[in-house]
């Protein structure tokens, strides 16, 4: 995906941006969730949100802090219970929901138009 940066956060957690807005970061542990290897994932709505952590099949999850905020949280020791695909299209539909709407339009027109 183009116009991807990775700054560090302020402990040295990778923070994947696009034109300055974080799409994929890994966590630093807070008391509501405690481990160490979070990685929050921004979604397109609440309802991709829900239908994510409300499946009691999925690694993913959310917490008190994360009210309102349109991203879920999967544990980096977890994602072997996500498909690569699944797992391509959510990192994929992250960075379409930060990226302007112009970046988004060009790098799926290069796709095919593929979604």
């Amino acid at each position: 995906m183009p116009h991807v940066t990775r700054v560090d956060g302020p402990k040295g957690n990778a923070i994947y941006q696009v034109g300055g807005k974080s799409f994929v970061f890994f966590r630093n542990p807070r008391p509501d969730a405690p481990f160490p290897d979070v990685i929050v994932i921004w979604v397109e709505s609440e309802a991709d949100k829900l239908a994510l952590v409300q499946d009691p099949d999925s690694p993913f999850f959310t917490t008190g802090h994360f009210d309102g905020h349109r991203s879920v949280l999967v544990r980096a020791s977890e994602l072997h219970r996500v498909g690569f695909g699944e797992l391509t299209e959510l990192v994929q539909d992250a960075w379409l929901s930060q990226a302007s709407k112009r970046r988004g339009e060009q790098w799926l027109a290069g796709l095919g138009g593929a979604d």
